[in-house]
């Protein structure tokens, strides 16, 4: 097999840039053999302790240079934007408070963020965080949440989405089915909710039941185990909660993404390529490999394995086919941005909606 045949699953894909403020040569080999429908950019692909000017126009052939390699006509160019804690962007672009500080301040907060994110090249923010914050062990949601209830969380998340829709960046409800009740961090280890259907009904579901009514298109997974659940797999893997759950009982029809699969929850499911097929089995659509945590390169083989699932007739017409038509989908309704200088007077009229955030804290990545 040549590495060519590997974009014909790029549809599926998800890839973090190596930490460069540059495109690295493993990057363009990635990007122009998988041909990925999606990158993220992280706090190290911007450059940082520079002036504006300056940090724009190397984002702006960063941007360019990632176009040019996937040589897509459209493709997610996204990035983790919370404000506070998880925000990957230099100054002058506003770091807001956290979200659980928002209130009615939620939707210009959505409109401020999209459209500074949209001048930097992006078309997608990994938020809202539609987690309910429940435990106050959790060392990893706290504040990132709207609230402690479901209904404040359903009501803000979804002021979230109206914000930004306007902006031309798409938002991702996340981590489906609920990571708020958890008191360990899936950047380090699998969290283990013993909780029931039913239970997360009352709860957890209610936020992304409200996304989903909203007109939601990503929706990302998160690394849980569930055992009342799916005693054997974790969410991200689970087919009885992305198809049984979030598909079947919660009705959704639009694109699923994973968390970064790199992350230590994760590292005793995804050692072997088949994994990237049961993947797409479970009901999934993009799976997500970042830099961070692991080396990209395992991408090609977890790209080749589901290549080479695509030789069973059953599995390419009703799992790859449908799935890949939900990203093409999603992909049609995209807007691509060229990076453009705002002014700084945009700036701080964005600051002074709610304030901004200034805690010197550990950064979630």
């Amino acid at each position: 097999m040549s590495d060519s045949d590997l974009s014909s699953v790029g549809n599926h894909f998800f890839l973090g840039l190596q930490p460069t403020t540059y495109l690295h040569d493993k990057d363009k080999y990635l990007l122009s053999t998988l041909k990925p429908a999606g990158v993220i950019l992280f706090k190290s692909n911007f450059m940082h302790d520079s002036d504006y000017d300056a940090w724009l126009d190397n984002q702006r052939r960063l941007i360019a240079d990632v176009r040019e390699t996937i040589g897509r006509d459209k493709i997610l160019i996204a990035t983790d934007h919370e404000g506070a804690r998880v925000c990957r962007t230099p100054h002058p672009v506003t770091r807001f408070k956290s979200a659980a500080q928002w209130s009615d301040h939620t939707k210009d907060i959505a409109r401020a963020m999209g459209t500074e994110l949209a001048s930097l090249g992006l078309n997608m923010n990994f938020a809202p965080v539609m987690d309910v914050h429940t435990n106050p062990a959790n060392p990893v949601i706290g504040d990132r949440a709207f609230g402690t209830s479901p209904q404040t969380v359903a009501q803000y998340g979804t002021a979230f989405m109206k914000g930004i829709a306007g902006t031309g960046v798409k938002a991702c409800a996340k981590h489906f089915p609920g990571h708020g009740d958890t008191d360990v961090d899936s950047h380090y280890d699998l969290p283990v909710l013993n909780l029931t259907e039913e239970e997360i009904a009352k709860r957890e579901l209610i936020p992304f039941q409200a996304a989903i009514e909203e007109g939601i298109e990503l929706i990302m997974t998160g690394h849980i185990l569930f055992p009342k659940i799916d005693p054997d797999l974790p969410a991200t893997l689970s087919h009885k909660i992305t198809t049984g759950i979030l598909r079947e009982r919660l009705g959704y029809k639009g694109v699923v993404v994973s968390d970064d699969i790199g992350m230590h929850a994760m590292d005793a499911y995804f050692k072997k390529p088949e994994a990237a097929r049961q993947f797409l089995e479970a009901g999934n659509d993009m799976l997500m490999v970042c830099a961070h945590f692991t080396d990209t390169e395992r991408v090609v083989e977890l790209a080749t394995g589901m290549n080479e699932a695509l030789n069973d007739r059953k599995f390419l017409e009703t799992i790859h086919q449908p799935s890949s038509a939900r990203v093409d989908a999603m992909l049609s309704r995209t807007m691509m941005h060229d990076v453009a200088e705002l002014p700084l007077s945009t700036f701080e009229s964005h600051a002074a909606i709610n304030g901004v955030y200034e805690a010197n804290t550990v950064e979630v990545m």
